[in-house]
């Protein structure tokens, strides 16, 4: 159970920030540079966001923990590559270094820190503004720049410790986040929506991905192709997500925030502006406002230009200052393309619980 918030009272956004984060360096030249981490802290520093903002201090992950998400020898494989000494690849895009170590588990603990504050009260929203990134981490390797799957383990670290019987994920990523849909694949307690652009990396995430077993309807993709902007972003959380998630009730939510849907995103090739993010983070916070007290817990994943960094997190934390009640703009035309996809997710999970 999460504790309310009494009525009238300024709303709290944790920020789980961390100058151990910039340790993890793969390299001169990557995009998963400590230099994404950098502009946001220093925008940030510059102009405080609106509302109630205080720093959440990360703490470590313990190697058990990780192991509710990743297998023992692949904690270990990473530790001992970490402990090695110099910058090793885990395969073509990933790298771990002396600080990889450090960083990737204080990652981890600072998504339980933030689930910690959310549901005993001491905020109301929590973005963790962490790296590396993990949604494409597997059960039992790298993948996508991703170590340690973070919003997967604040998943299980919600169910298993606080007792949250229902979990929704948002991945508003540019890529399909492969690890935290195979995390949860067959387990219908957890919710994992995501749109992405498609085709593109890691190449998972077709509409038909859907769930298995027990967990059959409880994974939503919807594919997008390239070009999308706010307005075919924001239809898509009205007409898929939204229904969705009323159905399905979660006690928290949590949302992987990349902002490589940017306009401007080196890697991508959509065109979603700083506004757009913020009419997202809208819409996850009324609907969480319908079930579990507009709790939400933000964690970033990509994200590769700065700008694109620096103004869609102050947009991000410009709703949660707002809070359920911010306006999310008017209802949005997503175009004909968009619009084909979401009526292709509906008749997929036609047959199943929630968008039946």
């Amino acid at each position: 159970m999460t504790t309310p918030i009494p009525a009238g009272q300024t709303r709290r956004t944790a920020l789980v920030r961390d100058e151990r984060f910039l340790g993890h360096d793969p390299g001169p030249g990557h995009p998963e540079s400590p230099d994404r981490l950098r502009v946001i802290y220093r925008a940030l520093d510059e102009a405080p966001p609106a509302g109630e903002c205080f720093v959440l201090p990360p703490r470590e992950a313990s190697p058990d923990q990780l192991a509710w998400n990743h297998s023992p020898e692949y904690v270990e494989r990473i530790a001992r590559a970490a402990a090695a000494g110099l910058p090793r690849s885990l395969d073509p895009d990933t790298v771990v270094g002396p600080g990889s170590w450090e960083a990737a588990v204080l990652a981890v603990g600072g998504v339980f820190a933030a689930v910690d504050a959310l549901v005993e009260g001491r905020a109301d929203t929590a973005f963790a503004l962490v790296r590396p990134p993990g949604h494409h981490a597997e059960a039992g390797h790298a993948m996508g720049f991703c170590l340690f799957n973070n919003v997967a383990l604040g998943a299980r670290y919600a169910r298993k410790v606080h007792g949250i019987d229902r979990v929704l994920v948002a991945d508003w990523d540019l890529h399909h986040g492969n690890g935290t849909q195979h995390s949860f694949y067959e387990d219908p307690s957890v919710l994992y929506f995501s749109t992405h652009q498609f085709p593109y990396y890691p190449g998972s995430g077709r509409v038909e991905e859907a769930g298995h077993g027990e967990g059959e309807g409880f994974t939503v993709n919807v594919p997008l192709p390239p070009g999308v902007g706010d307005a075919g972003y924001a239809a898509v959380f009205d007409r898929v997500l939204a229904p969705a998630a009323d159905r399905f009730r979660p006690g928290l939510v949590l949302v992987s925030a990349g902002f490589d849907p940017f306009i401007r995103d080196p890697l991508g090739g959509m065109r979603v502006t700083a506004r757009g993010f913020g009419a997202l983070a809208a819409r996850v916070l009324t609907l969480a406002g319908r079930h579990c007290g507009g709790r939400v817990l933000f964690c970033l994943e990509g994200g590769y230009d700065p700008a694109g960094l620096r103004d869609g997190v102050r947009a991000v934390l410009a709703a949660c200052a707002e809070g359920p009640g911010a306006d999310p703009g008017p209802a949005p035309d997503p175009g004909p393309e968009v619009a084909r996809v979401i009526d292709r997710v509906i008749e997929v999970h036609r047959g199943f619980q929630l968008l039946g």
